[in-house]
């Protein structure tokens, strides 16, 4: 059956006495605004933003670095309203330590405004992604890499503030993460969480192996984590994960690590077929409803990932072998999770702790005593739970 036009995701404005339109596209799921109108290098930004906070899209008609210039000015215009809400400001600040959720939620929807107001000034594209405006980059590669070839054969448009994301996303795929137990660089894909608090990767690193024979990766993202078992010397690692981004992405790290050969990735809800002596597994640390696709690897709402992997636990390890759960307790202390919740959850699954290594967070926002979740992320430690079948 095919899709009327009415129904798919469009944009409409006047322009020239008619209606025009352009096929919208959102790699973060978000609907096209309900009314747009055209902008150039002559709107004034407080009517920009005016426009913008009252749900309006912006279709840029100007100069491209000025549509950039624009962005950074409504930036300014949502922070310093948020900082004018000086009692909403100081009772967040004041009940952060006390109650941290409230932070956490509060800061939440404060990025979810911020990104809902600069999301409405909008970009147009020309087939092969191809921006028709003055002093517009080429944006090709990095739209190929997060849209697909496909979106690239006709028009479309775009909010700049994710075109912004999609280049940043390339520049870093580009560059790549260094990856100190392997000596080498990890190129995360868009959309696909990048490996840059290493001290996860450390704990895997680390940690005593059962056995060299066999290992399942749940959730192989990047392939990290595969990379770093093989390079240990894990002869066979099957991996899964359920976005073929992801196991596109980890199969070219692993190509170029020289480690294909020892892994087999397969697209699979959790657990692969069998069982295995290892199986390691690094679910999202908070049990929080995603707002985006590109969010699940952060958010696991209703912990159903993490409470997956324990309830199937024992019946894909074989005797005697180990399940390594790598989770942080930020959520705990964010108040997202009861403290003794996890505990709870791998005795209710057969399981019992054979070991724990823990590790503390050396990223920037840990020390930042600014940052409003400073409270949970100064006690947040990040451990490696070595789980055995309970006899």
């Amino acid at each position: 059956m095919t899709i009327s036009q009415d129904f798919a995701p469009h944009i409409a404005w006047q322009a020239d006495g008619a209606q025009q339109t352009l096929p919208w596209h959102s790699e973060a799921g978000n609907g096209p605004p309900k009314r747009v109108v055209e902008a150039d290098d002559q709107i004034p930004a407080d009517t920009a933003y005016k426009l913008a906070c009252e749900g309006t899209g912006l279709l840029w008609r100007g100069d491209f670095q000025n549509a950039r210039l624009l962005l950074q000015a409504l930036g300014r215009r949502v922070d310093r309203a948020r900082e004018r809400s000086e009692a909403k400001k100081k009772v967040v600040e004041k009940d952060a330590a006390a109650q941290p959720a409230q932070a956490f939620h509060h800061q939440r929807q404060m990025q979810a405004q911020r990104a809902r107001i600069l999301g409405m000034l909008l970009i147009p594209f020309d087939s092969g992604f191809s921006i028709p405006l003055r002093r517009a980059p080429d944006v090709h590669d990095a739209c190929a890499e997060a849209y697909g070839p496909q979106l690239g054969t006709q028009p479309f448009a775009a909010s700049l503030r994710e075109l912004q994301g999609l280049i940043g996303a390339h520049e870093w795929r580009k560059k790549g993460v260094e990856i100190a137990s392997l000596g080498a660089r990890i190129h995360p894909y868009y959309g696909v969480f990048s490996p840059v608090r290493g001290e996860y990767i450390e704990l895997v690193a680390q940690a005593p192996l059962p056995s060299t024979a066999l290992a399942f990766d749940v959730g192989v993202g990047t392939g990290v984590l595969s990379a770093v078992l093989a390079k240990r010397g894990v002869r066979k690692v099957v991996a899964t994960d359920m976005d073929e981004r992801a196991l596109a992405c980890a199969r070219e790290n692993l190509k170029k690590l020289g480690l294909l050969a020892q892994v087999e990735l397969h697209q699979a809800d959790l657990f692969p077929a069998g069982r295995a002596p290892l199986i390691v597994c690094n679910p999202p640390w908070l049990p929080a409803r995603p707002s985006s696709p590109i969010e699940h690897a952060v958010y696991d709402p209703d912990s159903r990932m993490l409470l997956g992997f324990l309830n199937g636990l024992a019946q894909h390890l074989e005797p005697g072998g180990e399940g390594w759960l790598i989770m942080s307790d930020f959520a705990e202390h964010l108040g997202l999770r009861a403290p003794g919740m996890l505990a709870e959850a791998i005795s209710a699954a057969g399981l019992e702790v054979a070991g724990r290594i823990d590790t503390k967070p050396r990223h920037g926002k840990a020390a930042d005593r600014d940052d409003p979740l400073y409270a949970a992320r100064s006690k947040e430690t990040t451990s490696l739970w070595r789980l055995k079948v309970r006899a």
